[in-house]
């Protein structure tokens, strides 16, 4: 069974930092890109951060350029979003979601993890 478990969530204070994991269980991550997103009460979810399959080419969004980098190990099978300077406003649960294109008619497959939450204390 294909599965994404996130880990690393918790309570942190203004300005600090964490470090968001996603394994991949029953697959290899290598052939997927890797999408982070995230929900905050009330809001529809974000996209934040993705990171191609060989780990060369990434992209934020505008509200954590420069504060969150994401990476991955593909040896390792897991993918990291290392957030710092971390703001009340950056609250929500955050999800990763693997994705790719596959075979002659282009199916697409798409993996996702149940969430880590997230609290910036105000």
């Amino acid at each position: 069974q294909l599965a994404l478990v996130e880990s690393g969530g918790g309570l942190v204070q203004p300005g600090g930092s964490l470090r968001l994991s996603c394994a991949a269980s029953g697959f290899n991550l290598d052939a997927y890109l890797i999408v982070w997103f995230r929900q905050a009460p009330g809001k529809e979810r974000e996209g934040v951060s993705c990171i191609s399959r060989s780990g060369q080419s990434t992209n934020e969004v505008d509200s954590v350029k420069g504060r969150f980098t994401v990476s991955r190990d593909n040896a390792k099978n897991t993918v990291y979003l290392q957030m710092n300077s971390l703001k009340p406003e950056d609250t929500a649960i955050y999800y990763c979601d693997a994705g790719r294109y596959y075979g002659c008619a282009r199916d697409y497959q798409e993996v996702w993890g149940q969430g880590t939450q997230v609290t910036g204390a105000s």
